[in-house]
């Protein structure tokens, strides 16, 4: 199963991510993207594809 990351050096915040899939990923405090529980169920690559600036990967 693949296990997604954030490069919150890449992220703007724009909430794409948790829009699409809020059991894995939140906004934190600095308003920037982050895995909450990376066992979460949603389509993952879906929200890689979405991503506006590529912060979204999967290892």
């Amino acid at each position: 199963m693949p296990t997604p990351k954030v490069d919150r050096n890449k992220c703007i915040g724009c909430g794409a991510c948790v829009s699409l899939c809020p059991d894995v990923f939140e906004l934190g405090p600095d308003g920037k993207s982050r895995v909450k529980n990376q066992k979460g169920k949603c389509d993952l690559q879906s929200v890689v594809d979405t991503c506006p600036v590529g912060a979204i990967s999967l290892k």
